[in-house]
């Protein structure tokens, strides 16, 4: 499976993104919102040729932008074959879910006193919502990924917001291997909701328990399902 000067071509609207003096960290956010997005699903070769083309940058330009997103895991490259967007194992959910559970339990424990700038998540529940009604699911992923970075905003921290989001667009790409989005990610809508309401009325500490279980039925569902679709075995609560 590999890119087509078809499929690349889409990129061609980015390319006034790059402004006029085109770098591959610019050239790497554009990837890592395509990637994010399913436009290029995990096991897909990444062609130098027609990407490079459609965004008019050069090769050196690309393949340092392909350098950065493997660093974040997105892409690898495998000697003679080229540079492919990851297709993650088991284990890389797992340990996933394992930082997730650390970082976003961590921001609601240390919330302070209410109340609480919940703005970005009162948004992003609203959001996945109207997604839902619409039934737009891979809407409703977004929002869900949304939600979770904005309750992690809430702790102010520009390191923990880059971590987040990093680990977060990796989660995406074990979503984007999924058939049925909207059995993953619909039982979570009320969820999400319940634990903005929770968080309305002050309580960090019922907050922090949702979430802890919100997680970890997340993690088991995920990887239920995930470890069929990639051929793997193994328990959900590792």
């Amino acid at each position: 499976m590999g890119t087509t000067g078809s499929e690349a071509g889409g990129l061609a609207d980015d390319r006034a993104l790059l402004g006029r003096t085109s770098t591959a960290e610019r050239v790497a956010d554009i990837l890592r919102t395509r990637v994010a997005e399913g436009f290029f699903k995990p096991g897909t070769r990444l062609s130098e040729d027609s990407i490079g083309g459609a965004l008019g940058v050069s090769r050196n330009t690309l393949r340092e932008a392909f350098r950065l997103l493997t660093h974040e895991r997105l892409l690898v490259h495998e000697l003679n074959r080229g540079v492919f967007v990851r297709v993650l194992a088991v284990e890389d959910v797992l340990d996933i879910y394992r930082t997730r559970r650390l970082v976003e339990c961590a921001v609601v424990r240390g919330l302070g006193e209410p109340p609480f700038a919940l703005d970005g998540l009162i948004g992003a529940v609203a959001s996945g919502e109207r997604d839902a009604r619409d039934g737009d699911w891979k809407g409703v992923s977004t929002a869900n990924i949304h939600f979770h970075r904005e309750l992690v905003a809430l702790a102010g921290s520009d390191r923990t917001d880059e971590l987040m989001r990093s680990v977060l667009a990796e989660l995406r790409l074990a979503f984007h291997m999924v058939d049925d989005p909207r059995a993953l990610h619909e039982p979570y809508l009320a969820r999400n909701r319940e634990i903005l309401d929770v968080l309305r009325a002050g309580d960090r500490t019922n907050a922090e328990r949702l979430l802890a279980d919100y997680l970890d039925d997340s993690r088991t569902r995920l990887v239920d399902v995930y470890a069929h679709l990639v051929g793997a075995d193994g328990p959900a609560d590792t």
